[in-house]
C-alpha cells in the first residue's frame, strides 16, 4: 500500500463536492438524486432476490423519497441489507467509473438506458414510472449532447451523493430513530439482534466501503 500515489487534486474536488452536498442537502436540486438513490435501494433488494433464487415482483417509488420492493422467494437475510448497501455500492461504482476512465458519456448513457429498462421491467406506480423515464431520458441526453467534462462532473456528483445518502439513510432510519417496519426490524426477526445493532453493523460496512471507493477513485496507479 505504501507504493500507492493519490490524485490529491481529485481528492480535494471530492471533498468540496461532499461539503457542497452536506450544505445543500435539503435543497430541491438534490431531490432527483435522492429519488435516484431510492431507486437504487429498491432495485438492489430486487436484484438480491433474483440472484438468490427468488423473484422481484414490483417496485414502487414515493415522491416523499421512499420506496418499496416486493419480492418472492430468495434468501431473506441477503435481500434485506442489499437495499442500503447496494445503493452505496452502485454509487461507488459510478464514482470510480467517472474518476478512473474517460468514458463518462458512455456511462451516463448506460445509466439512462438501465434506468428506463428497470422502470419498464419493475416499477409499477405512476410517480415511479414518470421519474424513471424522465431521469433515464435526461441521462441519455447528457451522455449524447453534453461534453465529457460535464458528464464527468455530473457522474462524480451522483456517485458521491449516492454513497453519502446511503450512509445518512442508514443512520437516520436504523440508528437515530429505528423506524418500525424498516429492513433492520425485518432482519431482527430473522437473526435476533436489536434493529439498532443491525444499523450499526450496516453503517460500519458502508463507511468502510465508501472509503475504499474514494481511495480507488483517487488512486493514480
Amino acid at each position: 500500500m505504501s507504493g500507492e500515489r493519490k490524485d490529491y487534486k481529485l481528492m480535494a474536488t471530492l471533498l468540496g463536492m461532499f461539503i457542497f452536498v452536506m450544505m445543500f442537502w435539503n435543497y430541491q436540486f438534490i431531490y432527483p438524486i435522492k429519488v435516484f438513490v431510492v431507486v437504487l435501494h429498491e432495485m438492489s433488494h430486487g436484484l438480491a432476490a433474483e440472484l438468490t433464487g427468488g423473484e422481484m415482483a414490483r417496485i414502487e417509488i414515493s415522491p416523499q423519497i421512499g420506496g418499496t420492493c416486493w419480492s418472492r422467494g430468495g434468501i431473506r437475510w441477503i435481500i434485506l441489507p442489499a437495499g442500503y448497501l447496494g445503493s452505496m455500492f452502485f454509487g461507488g461504482l459510478i464514482l470510480v467509473g467517472a474518476s478512473r476512465t474517460r468514458h463518462d458519456k458512455k456511462i451516463s448513457t448506460f445509466i439512462g438506458v438501465a434506468m428506463i429498462a428497470l422502470t419498464i421491467y419493475g416499477i409499477r406506480n405512476t410517480f415511479g414510472i414518470i421519474f424513471g423515464l424522465l431521469f433515464g431520458g435526461a441521462m441519455i441526453l447528457a451522455g449524447n449532447y453534453l461534453s465529457e467534462q460535464i458528464n464527468d462532473t455530473l457522474l462524480k456528483f451522483i456517485g458521491l451523493t449516492s454513497t453519502c445518502y446511503a450512509i445518512i439513510d442508514i443512520k437516520e432510519d436504523l440508528i437515530s430513530r429505528t423506524v418500525p417496519g424498516s429492513d433492520a426490524y425485518a432482519m431482527a426477526e430473522i437473526i435476533p439482534l436489536p434493529p439498532v445493532i443491525w444499523g450499526v453493523i450496516w453503517i460500519v460496512i458502508a463507511l468502510f466501503a465508501t472509503w475504499m471507493f474514494i481511495s480507488a477513485a483517487t488512486d493514480k496507479n
